[in-house]
């Protein structure tokens, strides 16, 4: 281990170990931690780094919410030349009308997830924060899934990232409410509509059987820590997965090429 390293005895993954694709997280917030720690990080580790900052309107909390094109901008020239790939983690159903069309394609992909719902009154909640009401737990559910449907069908996405998370109400009856037919539903919309699916390594989710499932269906994979400065690139739980499935480079997301990527290739 270098001197002055970071990582823990324990972090040492080994992380190319019998994997014929290099190793990329594609979930990193830099927050308010510099690139250049980061960067050592991602030295350190063996993997490469994703960047995503959260982006859209104002409405969204977050340390760092890109709002415009000039803040869209000046995240880019700030990562222009890194080794890294450059995202942005898409809030809410309004955030393409911050940015210009041009500006957008300037971007590796865009990842978001299904976290942040419609409240009954059609805002926003958080559903991770104290407070949030499940109520029937299968009607959340239906009403969950089609969520995640209904992001996919109407948002450019390249990755949908923590998927199947529950809210802490709802984890010890994960196995009993992902159900075959929900796992299918969100599957099938993730094929239809061009979008990987996150492995995450900070919800440790899918679980196996969706992930299987995905997996015969054609889905793509990429990897994802959703980490913050210094914990970024801890894959383990990705890894686990990608071993145990067989993945292999041809079943793994990749940025794609100016014209080919979502915000360019969905009309919406």
């Amino acid at each position: 281990m270098l001197p002055g390293s970071l990582l823990a005895a324990d972090d040492n993954q080994s992380p190319n170990t019998a994997l014929d694709f290099p190793l990329v997280d594609l979930h990193v917030h830099l927050d308010n931690s510099t690139l250049d720690r980061v960067l050592e990080v991602a030295g350190q580790r063996g993997v490469k780094f994703g960047i995503v900052e959260h982006a859209g309107t104002k409405e969204n909390q977050y340390p760092v919410v890109l709002s415009n094109d000039a803040e869209l901008k000046s995240y880019l020239a700030r990562l222009d030349g890194k080794p890294v790939y450059k995202g942005i983690q898409a809030e809410w159903l309004d955030w393409r009308g911050c940015f210009s069309a041009e500006v957008l394609g300037q971007l590796d992909y865009v990842l978001s997830d299904a976290m942040t719902i419609r409240g009954q009154d059609g805002k926003r909640v958080k559903m991770w924060e104290r407070g949030y009401e499940i109520g029937d737990q299968q009607t959340f559910m239906d009403r969950y899934v089609d969520w995640h449907v209904e992001i996919m069908a109407t948002e450019p996405l390249d990755i949908f990232a923590n998927l199947t998370w529950l809210p802490s109400a709802l984890v010890a009856e994960y196995d009993t409410l992902w159900t075959p037919v929900r796992m299918e539903k969100v599957i099938g919309a993730a094929i239809k509509y061009g979008v990987a699916l996150e492995i995450s390594s900070s919800v440790k989710a899918p679980k196996i059987q969706f992930l299987q499932m995905a997996k015969t269906a054609g889905a793509k994979f990429s990897l994802g820590s959703n980490g913050r400065y210094p914990n970024m690139g801890k894959l383990d739980y990705s890894l686990a997965m990608v071993r145990s499935l067989g993945l292999k480079k041809s079943d793994m997301f990749t940025p794609a090429l100016s014209g080919q990527k979502a915000v360019q290739r969905r009309k919406l």
